[in-house]
């Protein structure tokens, strides 16, 4: 009988998880997290309005969420086409919250 054991490491000791991310404050991260979120934001928009890449974005959900619900965002974002503007087959014409600049 095979039993594989999982380990998470903390974050300073499983690579360059912080990825050279900036000093942000509470409320920068809970919107940054919250576009992050939402299935029609993309991370074009994210980099735009703050300055973080993809990577840096990713970085951030894994450092600030739980751990199932990271894996859980992962899931569901990866390969979706409206996370990118360049694999969305529409422009314009969808709701933007109010809190986005």
């Amino acid at each position: 009988m095979s039993l594989s054991v999982r380990l998470r490491l903390p974050t300073a000791l499983s690579g360059d998880l912080t990825m050279n991310l900036p000093e942000l404050d509470t409320e920068t991260i809970d919107r940054i997290l919250e576009m992050a979120w939402e299935d029609r934001t993309p991370f074009e928009a994210i980099e735009r309005q703050f300055g973080l890449l993809e990577k840096q974005v990713i970085a951030l959900m894994r450092r600030e969420m739980q751990p199932s619900s990271f894996r859980m965002w992962r899931k569901r974002v990866s390969g979706r086409p409206t996370k990118h503007l360049k694999e969305r087959d529409f422009v314009a014409g969808r709701f933007r919250s109010q809190n986005q600049k």
